[in-house]
């Protein structure tokens, strides 16, 4: 490294902390976007539960802009299930990204310590 000009090295590290801030906003919002998700796929888990805990043959309702339409029963539990399954897919896909972007980060600040740690002592 020593071998490096001063410009050289100066520009290699700007980049490395660009890439270090980068991965840590984006983790942020993969880790937001994922707790979200989460709760809107708990909130929708407990729906699902509510209209399978009705007995009998019973009107359920889906709001539709400002009016509210019947749908049947058997309709609605499986729109909430293919919802469901979206949600899931869609926070394991956050997850994935969130572990990647983890990595990225602390390759980034490995490497920051490697270069300070091995820099020449003025």
């Amino acid at each position: 490294m020593s071998t490096l000009p001063d410009d050289t090295l100066r520009k290699i590290l700007v980049q490395i902390q660009q890439t270090a801030v980068q991965s840590q906003r984006a983790l942020n919002i993969s880790r937001q976007q994922s707790a979200s998700k989460d709760r809107e796929r708990r909130i929708l888990q407990l729906t699902i539960d509510e209209i399978q805990s009705i007995e009998g043959d019973v009107n359920l309702y889906k709001g539709v802009g400002k009016m509210f339409m019947m749908v049947p029963r058997k309709t609605m539990e499986q729109e909430f299930k293919t919802q469901e399954k979206e949600l899931t897919d869609d926070i394991n896909n956050l997850n994935k990204k969130a572990k990647y972007l983890e990595k990225q980060f602390n390759d980034a600040q490995s490497q920051l310590r490697d270069i300070f740690h091995h820099s020449p002592k003025q």
